[in-house]
């Protein structure tokens, strides 16, 4: 598990095929001295597992499945791309975001990048918003945000200087395509509620019984 709240900003050394995976190896200043093989590291917010690790250089390696690759960003990357990086959650840690499994669920495209203030408006046009609230969560590459407006398939977000200068969220552009993850409260809502549907659904009674009033 991740928070969405990014430690460092990495680059692509090389992408090279390994059987049928894909070999990225990623150079940053994130601190790697407690990073061991077989660790989870967020890329761009897919979770890897990490394959290879020079701490002195400052790099890692991680193996990525064909289907990662198809249905995440990670895939249209190449050597000298610039990655929004997070190491895993420990319990010790201060969770300053949301909860993020690094699970991408889709694609998404950016439709608007607009000043307002001293911050950044961005736009993105998903295939479905029905996991998407005002107010709520939702992962960009790998960042913790706030939606802040809902409409139709499209959503938007605000991005205060200090979030710019970490992600490089604000350097994209129109049509410009990210890793988006929902918040995983509203899809496991979505599972309970389903499982009672066939008995009449969720009443006060059952949301009692499960300690949710």
């Amino acid at each position: 598990m991740f928070t969405g709240i990014i430690e460092a900003r990495g680059s692509i050394v090389s992408m090279e095929p390994v059987n049928r995976f894909e070999r990225i190896t990623i150079k940053s200043g994130m601190d790697l001295s407690d990073v061991k093989l077989g660790d989870s590291i967020a890329v761009d917010g897919v979770c890897l597992t990490v394959t290879g690790l020079k701490i002195a250089a400052g790099q890692f390696s991680a193996d990525v499945s064909p289907e990662s690759m198809r249905v995440t960003t990670l895939g249209s990357l190449r050597s000298g791309a610039n990655v929004n990086l997070e190491k895993a959650l420990t319990l010790g840690s201060r969770l300053g975001g949301h909860m993020v499994a690094g699970h991408v669920d889709c694609v998404g495209n950016m439709i608007e990048n607009r000043s307002v203030g001293q911050g950044n408006l961005l736009g993105f046009q998903v295939d479905s918003c029905k996991y998407v609230v005002e107010k709520g969560s939702v992962a960009i590459n790998g960042v913790s945000l706030t939606v802040n407006k809902v409409e139709g398939n499209r959503f938007w977000v605000m991005i205060i200087p200090h979030t710019a200068s970490l992600t490089g969220l604000t350097q994209k552009n129109i049509n410009d395509k990210v890793n988006v993850e929902y918040d995983i409260v509203g899809k496991y809502i979505e599972k309970f509620v389903s499982a009672w549907s066939h008995s009449g659904g969720v009443t006060e009674k059952t949301l009692r019984d499960y300690g949710f009033m």
